[in-house]
């Protein structure tokens, strides 16, 4: 048996936000959306493939302190691609932790940028390679786990 990862569904307290954020900076383009009253959502899609979902159906903001989800993590192919959606972090104001591309770890050549989405979801844009001239901001662990 094999397993892939097939899209990701959020929570989120305001979706028009939220999808202009996703779209912005990852580019997705809407493949459904309801407007009901009480049962708001989006389908998100990359080259026609359905990527993510997001529910308004949250209130507050995303609790690191709570089991569940850690961080959504995106590749992409360069490094130039994860400089281009960094921009777009910056001009939004989103949170961006570790100011900028970092490695995923000492010595690490793969990394990326780590940040937040407008509910406090940790989210990541990394590349395979080309980060490794960057110094680590985390000592002995992995970039992508304390953040």
């Amino acid at each position: 048996m094999s397993f892939q990862t097939g899209h990701i569904g959020l929570n989120v307290t305001d979706l028009d936000q939220s999808k202009e954020f996703y779209q912005r900076v990852f580019g997705f383009t809407t493949a459904g959306e309801s407007q009901q009253d009480g049962r708001r959502y989006v389908f998100l899609a990359q080259d026609g493939t359905l990527v993510l979902t997001l529910w308004q159906q949250s209130e507050g903001r995303f609790a690191t302190g709570l089991p569940g989800l850690h961080h959504l993590s995106f590749q992409v192919a360069d490094l130039e691609a994860v400089r281009k959606a960094e921009a777009v972090i910056r001009e939004i104001g989103a949170t961006l932790h570790h100011d900028g591309v970092v490695p995923h770890g000492e010595g690490a050549s793969s990394g990326g940028v780590f940040f937040e989405d407008p509910d406090g979801i940790r989210l990541e844009i990394y590349a395979p390679d080309g980060a490794g001239d960057r110094p680590a901001p985390t000592s002995g662990a992995p970039t992508c786990g304390f953040f």
